[in-house]
């Protein structure tokens, strides 16, 4: 159907690499053009070796489910002849250790806080039927394991 691809660019700048001493700093870049600067969690690795103000794969993952599901929420929301003023979601992944003590993001929780125009807005029932039809459509959920739920 289609495929997609990103450039992931690290590079040595000093430090004692064999002794884990090195930034671990790198970008990452879209075939848009857009380039991000990304960096592991200061909570896998520490300062100075990692970047706070750099996206982390663990936020990514987050965002990239949040944003799947706000994307078919958009479009199945208007199939159903509901109006979107605007979409927000502050979502939370949380990171556990699997049964061989494997860290791996457990679960994600989405909190959209949607405004809806005109007087047609959902009732909490189609609200729920809504997300739950975005939760079983969105291309990324469907390829995880991760547990999606919506608060």
């Amino acid at each position: 159907m289609a495929d997609y691809r990103a450039t992931i660019s690290w590079s040595f700048n000093g430090g004692d690499f064999l002794r884990g001493q090195y930034s671990r700093e790198h970008t990452w870049a879209f075939d848009g053009g857009v380039v991000v600067p990304a960096s592991p969690s200061p909570s896998v690795v520490p300062r100075p070796y990692s970047n706070p103000d750099h996206v982390d794969p663990e936020e990514a993952y987050v965002a990239a489910l949040s944003s799947c599901h706000m994307l078919t929420y958009l479009y199945v929301a208007s199939k159903a002849g509901f109006q979107i003023e605007s979409y927000k979601d502050e979502s939370i992944g949380v990171m556990t250790k699997n049964d061989k003590g494997v860290p791996w993001v457990s679960s994600v929780t989405l909190h959209p806080q949607i405004k809806y125009l005109g007087d047609k807005v959902p009732t909490p029932e189609e609200a729920e039927r809504l997300h739950h039809l975005a939760h079983e459509q969105c291309f990324i959920a469907a390829s995880v394991k991760t547990e999606v739920t919506v608060a």
